[in-house]
């Protein structure tokens, strides 16, 4: 069973703490480090739990390391961990910068430790579900919406929403980014609170992702576009569909809904395929599975090199909203 110890009882690290207890097979949690003394002692009374005064002694104790601290303090923590020969799970976005993560990515390839990144939407069940259709997409649309709350108003939205997005896509796109684009606005806070940016890739498919945290609604649909096929994803409802075409034979059901092309090439069927969708804690999936990857000396399901790349992205949307606001001043 790995020794694991989690950095960062916030909101979210709380999740993790309650999350990893269940794992009984996989994990013992040894304790947490928080830089808030006075949360720290509550979160240690509230599960039961020891909280460590440094994250080195933490460290000592450990064989998986959890950061869910905030995005700046990221690379301090993970590099301690590695240069410890540590296993590390590191929140979303991985890092503050894209040379930091770029930095952690090397150093973990040279300490030989298995590093994942809490991309949580690839455990999303509805999305899990649907990766079995995805075959070369050629246009993808992601709309993540959100109520205003003033968590997580210190990034602009694309590092705080659409980095989800973004590995989501470079996860099924099997081609490099050829161009980026994008535009946003400041409503209430000193970041980008709305962005709309298209990726366009090598191989021809394209994306455009559009992320808002000052919607009246919460809404995370992706659909995928390729070829005879058409899926939508709905992150936030766990929903998935998948509707298909192919052609008319004689099988085919003759109440079946059918299209004619035209020019002579006949009628096409489109018939509905559901996802078998199996209800999970996508949150408790990335880090069972992290321990499955420890265990096995296998890949993680998102690796360190999978961060760094949504990141990279992520840091060249942000550039071209930085370019976009000099020319509007």
């Amino acid at each position: 069973m790995l020794k694991i110890g989690v950095l960062g009882a916030g909101h979210l690290g709380k999740i993790h703490i309650k999350l990893i207890q269940e794992l009984k097979d996989e994990y013992q949690l040894v304790g947490f480090y928080d830089i808030d003394e006075e949360n720290a002692k509550l979160c240690a009374e509230e599960f039961g739990i020891k909280y460590y005064a440094t994250i080195e002694e933490l460290l000592e104790r450990c064989d998986v390391i959890d950061v869910v601290t905030p995005t700046l303090s990221h690379y301090d923590a993970a590099v301690k961990a590695i240069k410890g020969q540590r296993h590390v799970f590191i929140e979303k976005p991985v890092t503050n910068t894209v040379e930091e993560a770029r930095d952690l990515m090397n150093l973990a390839h040279e300490a030989k430790v298995k590093v994942q990144v809490g991309h949580v939407e690839r455990f999303n069940p509805a999305f899990a579900a649907s990766v079995e259709f995805l075959d070369n997409p050629m246009f993808i649309e992601c709309h993540r919406l959100a109520q205003f709350n003033p968590r997580g108003t210190d990034v602009p939205v694309v590092l705080d929403l659409m980095i989800h997005d973004i590995d989501i896509i470079l996860s099924v796109v099997k081609s490099s980014v050829k161009k980026v684009s994008a535009s946003g606005v400041s409503v209430v806070s000193d970041t980008h609170d709305i962005c709309n940016a298209r990726l366009e890739f090598d191989n021809g498919a394209v994306a455009n992702l559009t992320a808002s945290r000052i919607s009246m609604k919460n809404m995370r649909k992706s659909r995928f576009f390729q070829k005879n096929a058409y899926i939508t994803v709905d992150f936030l409802e766990k929903e998935a569909q998948a509707f298909k075409i192919k052609n008319v034979d004689k099988n085919t059901d003759e109440y079946a809904m059918t299209i004619d092309i035209g020019n002579d090439k006949g009628q096409k069927e489109i018939y509905f395929d559901q996802p078998d969708i199996k209800p999970v804690n996508a949150i408790k999936e990335e880090l069972r599975t992290f321990a499955e990857a420890i265990v096995n000396n296998t890949e993680p399901k998102v690796t360190i090199d999978e961060g760094y790349q949504a990141l990279d992205v992520a840091h060249q949307i942000l550039n071209k909203l930085k370019v976009s606001a000099n020319l509007l001043e």
